[in-house]
């Protein structure tokens, strides 16, 4: 992910996108994967009165957003967690380091993050002289490759199975392999002692639970399990939004957030977390700390894009969408990609970087139809376009035409002839417009329709 000061170029990045065939037919193996498996997954269930209970209750978590942060801290610290808050970025990789620090960690193992990304936290800590390794693993393919995840559930997703067995031939020194059971092996080989040997773990949450002070971390590979319970330590890093009331309400999204991400009807492994290890037990850290992350989610929370904060980052709307399907994850230079990336992005980086994400969604309504918790997506992203124009952002020639064709249509003897001097220097402008794609536009009738009745 590019610094926050570098506009996001996502119409060039789409281009190499496009031409990248191998990247293409690994999106698209993967995603009709996805929509096969979530097709299956929820067509024995009430998928609509689901939907309706899990947007509620996410409602209900924003309207009492900040009550249910105290409550979970409360609740934590009762159960032996060290709470930190963490206002920004900056904030949060402090507090991490300084925990790592006091506690003499050199290594670090980590389960899939996305909030660890959205802070760029590996390679602060890996400037401090902290090894972190990535043990998901599809985390651990795109660390191994030096490339950031292409999306939030299956970070290597653009990448096909020729290209891992490459990859772990070239920089684990294995024979060539491009069978899917033999490169697991072959990680789970490679991890097993980076388990074993850690100072610490780490692992982001996929809700807390407000009223137990408890974590609850999904995972498909055993890998969250093995970082939370085998290092003496554990950190848990998670945003402030992922608050849920009680257990009860954990159990609704325990069934819908993995049929709606993978089709799964529960996902592999689900940990419930709270506090240390108590005597007795023979499982679980002897030390926990939990940073809970606002980084823009007060302000977000505030304004009229709140809905955002209901999302539960399970992928559906990424998985449906067009525009990611084709090009893919790194086209979007964010944390965050899809339909929910797009809005979330403009929200936390501002839109004078990423403003231009708002031209990769069709608006067709797709992602609505697939969120478990009936985000407003194409409202947001409209919205967004709306405030965009607003700012007068976007080049300046698409400002001047959609100005140009506002007033003539306006005056309809003024859009007859703009109509003729159109048609007849269509040519001319197919190219000098070449770039803006105005070769694009349909042909003009013969006869309009005006002058036909």
């Amino acid at each position: 992910m590019s610094s926050k000061s570098v506009p996001v170029d996502f119409r060039g990045a789409t281009v190499s996108a496009l031409e990248n065939l191998t990247l293409r037919g690994a999106m698209k193996t993967a995603t009709d994967m996805f929509a096969v498996k979530r097709a299956q997954g929820v067509s024995s269930i009430p998928l609509e009165e689901w939907r309706q209970q899990a947007s509620e209750t996410r409602c209900q978590v924003l309207d009492n957003l900040e009550a249910m942060v105290d409550e979970f801290s409360a609740n934590a610290t009762k159960a032996g967690a060290v709470i930190h808050r963490a206002k920004d970025a900056e904030t949060a990789r402090r507090i991490i380091l300084d925990i790592l620090k006091d506690n003499r960690v050199h290594k670090l193992v980590k389960a899939k993050s996305m909030v660890s990304e959205e802070i760029h936290l590996n390679r602060f800590l890996e400037q401090h002289d902290i090894k972190v390794v990535e043990t998901d693993l599809g985390e651990y393919i795109v660390q191994i490759a030096d490339e950031t995840p292409s999306h939030i559930l299956a970070p290597a997703i653009h990448k096909n199975r020729r290209q891992v067995g490459l990859l772990f031939s070239e920089k684990l020194g294995v024979d060539y392999s491009e069978d899917p059971e033999v490169l697991t092996k072959i990680a789970r080989r490679q991890l097993r002692n980076e388990f074993l040997t850690a100072d610490a773990g780490f692992s982001g949450a996929n809700f807390a639970v407000s009223s137990t002070g408890s974590l609850a971390i999904f995972t498909n590979e055993g890998n969250g399990r093995m970082c939370t319970t085998v290092p003496p330590l554990h950190i848990a890093l998670l945003t402030i939004e992922k608050m849920l009331p009680t257990l009860a309400d954990l159990a609704l999204f325990a069934k819908l957030l993995p049929r709606s991400a993978t089709g799964q009807f529960l996902s592999s492994y689900m940990t419930l977390i709270t506090g240390t290890k108590k005597t007795g037990e023979f499982t679980g850290a002897g030390h926990l700390h939990i940073v809970l992350l606002d980084n823009g989610r007060t302000d977000i929370l505030r304004g009229p894009f709140r809905d955002i904060l209901k999302c539960i980052r399970c992928s559906a709307c990424m998985n449906v969408c067009p525009v990611y399907r084709t090009v893919g994850g790194h086209a979007y230079d964010s944390t965050y990609s899809g339909p929910m990336g797009i809005i979330l992005t403009n929200l936390l980086e501002g839109m004078e970087r990423a403003h231009t994400l708002l031209d990769a969604s069709t608006l067709c309504g797709a992602c609505e139809d697939a969120c478990p918790v009936k985000l407003p997506l194409v409202s947001l992203i409209s919205a967004l376009r709306e405030k965009r124009v607003e700012m007068n952002m976007g080049p300046v020639i698409e400002h001047f035409l959609m100005k140009s064709f506002g007033l003539a249509a306006q005056k309809p003897g003024l859009y007859a002839f703009a109509q003729k001097m159109f048609k007849k220097t269509r040519p001319l402008v197919n190219r000098v417009g070449d770039g803006l794609r105005l070769d694009r536009l349909p042909e003009i009738s013969e006869k309009p329709m005006r002058d036909r009745f």
